[in-house]
């Protein structure tokens, strides 16, 4: 249930891209009668539309996505609200001005922002994030936690990078694709390397022990 909230936005936000992307008169028109109250100038261009109506969709279900978890009593993560807190600013701010650059940037400030999370965790506050949520599953040295806890710092620095690097040199078409799968796959690939790596510093299995040999009855020998 969880991971079906967790990807949701981001499945709705590709699929209504691409299906306005592909329809770009219609999804200008559409967007223009029933939202222009929300874009400056009251109109939507063809070449906006698609943008536009993707950050409405995913506006609408990150905010579905905090309610749901609301009423069935379930706790919001701080990531989910600061999401939430982004998309709404910066996505906003793309419809205001038909501009894509503000959403387009709202993935990488939400890579940084978890980056300097558990940068700030373990430096100022002496808690190593990855520790907090594994470590009653794994027995680790602290070196291997802190080697952990800063290769999820580098690679949301990396990932946040990458975004921009993917949107300033791409179409918005390629840039929604990678923001949906490209860095989906990336971080699973990601996951998976950590979960090699801390396999060999896994402590070994405890040998099971051999039972005890019977002892040995009185037979009435003498000595």
């Amino acid at each position: 249930m969880t991971l079906m909230l967790d990807f949701l936005p981001l499945l709705l936000f590709f699929g209504t891209f691409k299906f306005a992307d592909t329809n770009k008169d219609a999804a200008a028109a559409f967007a223009s009668e029933h939202f222009g109250f929300l874009v400056s100038g009251g109109s939507v261009g063809p070449n906006e539309a698609a943008v536009l109506l993707a950050t409405l969709v995913v506006i609408a279900a990150t905010l579905l996505q905090v309610l749901t978890l609301k009423l069935l009593r379930r706790k919001v993560h701080t990531m989910l609200w600061v999401t939430l807190a982004l998309v709404v600013v910066l996505g906003g701010a793309t419809i205001w001005f038909h501009n894509a650059t503000f959403i387009m940037w709202k993935p990488s400030v939400l890579y940084w922002v978890m980056g300097l999370a558990f940068w700030f965790s373990q430096s100022v506050l002496g808690k190593n994030i990855p520790q907090k949520l594994m470590g009653e599953q794994l027995v680790l040295p602290a070196a291997v936690w802190q080697r952990l806890n800063f290769a999820w710092v580098a690679f949301f620095g990396l990932m946040g990078l990458l975004n921009l690097y993917v949107a300033y040199s791409f179409t918005q078409s390629t840039w929604a694709t990678f923001k949906v799968f490209g860095a989906t796959g990336l971080m699973l690939v990601f996951v998976l390397g950590q979960g090699f790596y801390l396999s060999r510093h896994l402590p070994d299995e405890d040998k099971p022990v051999p039972p005890a040999e019977p002892a040995k009855e009185a037979s009435g020998e003498r000595g």
